[in-house]
C-alpha cells in the first residue's frame, strides 16, 4: 500500500504527514477511515495544553468511522462497516486522523444499524460518554418523572448529546451554560430551561434540588450539584473543563445517600461497550444530529478547530472529514 495522510503528533509540533501501514501501531483489523470528531481530549492533544498522548509521534484522534480494509480477525471481514472510540486511540496507539488505522479488534463495533459513518462521529466519544453517564444514573435508580435533571458545560458535545438523550427519555433537563447564544440550540435539543450558572452555595447541604444530574465542569460545579442533590440522586461526573478539585463535605453521601458517579468512557470494557452502543442505536438514539454536528473540517484545519475548543467558543460538536 503506497503512502496516505495523516496529523501526527510529535512532542514539540504536530501537521499532517504521509504514513504507510507499517509504521500505524499494531493491531488486527485495518479500517480505511471515513470520518472522526474533534473531543475535548482531542483539543487537549493537538494543541499540547493536555498531557494526553503518552509516546511520541502519534496519529491524533480517540474516535473513526469507516470500512474495514483487512482482518486477521474472524469476526470481521473486509468491506465491514465499523466504528472505533476511546480503547487508547490518541493515547498509547495510533488514532483516526488518518486515512487508514490499525486497531485491535476488541476495540471494533460494528456501526449500529441506521447509522452512517457521518453519524456515529457526530455521536463520538462524546455521545458514548453521555449514553454512558445516563444509563449508570438509571442504574442508581433515575428514572423520567422523579425531578430536573442537571446537565452542566451543556453547549459542548457531550452536553448537547446529553440533552437531547435524556428529553427523548422523557427526563425534565435544565441546561447550564454561560453561553447565551447557545441557549436556542438547547432549547431545541429538547432543555426545558437553559440557566447561566448553577445555584451557589457553600453550605454542607443545599435545598435538595436535583434527581440527577450529568457535569462536565467539575470543580466547585461538581460540589454545587452534589449539596444540592435530591435524596438517593446521584451525579455522573464526565469531564473537568472547570477543575480537577472537589471541595465537599460527606454530608450529601451520607445523610441524602447521594452517589458521585465516575465516567471513563475510554477505558468501558468491551461488553458495556456493546450494551451503551445499543442503547444509542435504540431509545438513546440522538434525534438532532445536523443540529448538534453541522462543521466538518478537513485534517489539515485541525490546529484551528482545535484552539476554538479550548478557548471556549465552539458549540457542539466539529467533525473531521477524512477520505477526502
Amino acid at each position: 500500500m503506497q503512502s496516505f495522510n495523516a496529523f501526527r503528533i510529535h512532542e514539540k509540533s504536530s501537521g499532517v504527514e504521509p504514513l504507510t501501514l507499517e509504521q500505524l501501531s499494531a493491531g488486527e483489523v485495518v479500517i480505511r477511515v471515513q470520518w472522526s470528531g474533534i473531543n475535548y481530549k482531542d483539543a487537549l492533544a493537538v494543541t499540547g495544553k493536555g498531557r494526553i498522548v503518552r509516546r511520541f509521534p502519534l496519529v491524533g484522534g480517540v474516535d473513526l468511522a469507516g470500512v474495514v480494509e483487512s482482518s486477521s480477525a474472524a469476526e470481521f471481514s473486509a468491506g465491514d462497516a465499523v466504528l472505533v472510540t476511546g480503547c487508547g486511540l490518541s493515547e498509547t496507539r495510533d488514532g483516526g486522523y488518518a486515512q487508514f488505522a490499525r486497531v485491535p479488534a476488541e476495540a471494533v463495533v460494528r456501526l449500529p444499524a441506521g447509522f452512517t459513518s457521518r453519524d456515529a462521529m457526530a455521536i463520538g466519544t462524546a455521545g458514548f460518554a453521555a449514553a454512558l453517564a445516563i444509563m449508570q444514573l438509571e442504574h442508581n435508580g433515575l428514572a423520567p418523572g422523579q425531578g430536573p435533571v442537571a446537565v452542566t458545560g451543556a453547549s459542548g458535545g457531550v452536553g448537547c448529546i446529553a440533552i437531547d438523550m435524556l428529553a427523548r427519555r422523557g427526563y425534565e433537563v435544565v441546561a447550564f451554560t454561560r453561553k447565551r447564544e447557545a441557549a436556542a440550540l438547547l432549547t431545541s435539543l429538547g432543555a426545558g430551561e437553559v440557566r447561566a450558572d448553577a445555584p451557589a452555595g457553600d453550605r454542607p447541604l443545599e435545598a435538595e434540588h436535583w434527581a440527577g444530574a450529568i457535569d462536565n465542569v467539575g470543580g466547585a460545579v461538581l460540589g454545587q450539584l452534589l449539596r444540592s442533590a435530591r435524596m438517593q440522586g446521584a451525579v455522573a461526573a464526565v469531564g473537568l473543563a472547570g477543575g480537577a478539585e472537589l471541595a465537599v463535605s460527606l454530608m450529601p453521601f451520607l445523610l441524602r445517600g447521594v452517589n458521585l458517579l465516575g465516567v471513563n468512557s475510554a477505558a468501558t470494557l468491551r461488553q458495556k461497550r456493546l450494551a451503551v452502543w445499543a442503547r444509542i442505536a435504540d431509545d438513546l438514539r440522538p434525534r438532532h444530529l445536523a443540529r448538534i454536528a453541522p462543521t466538518a473540517i478537513a485534517l489539515d484545519e485541525l490546529p484551528r478547530a482545535c484552539a476554538d475548543i479550548i478557548s471556549g467558543s465552539h458549540t457542539g460538536r466539529t467533525l473531521v472529514r477524512i477520505d477526502g
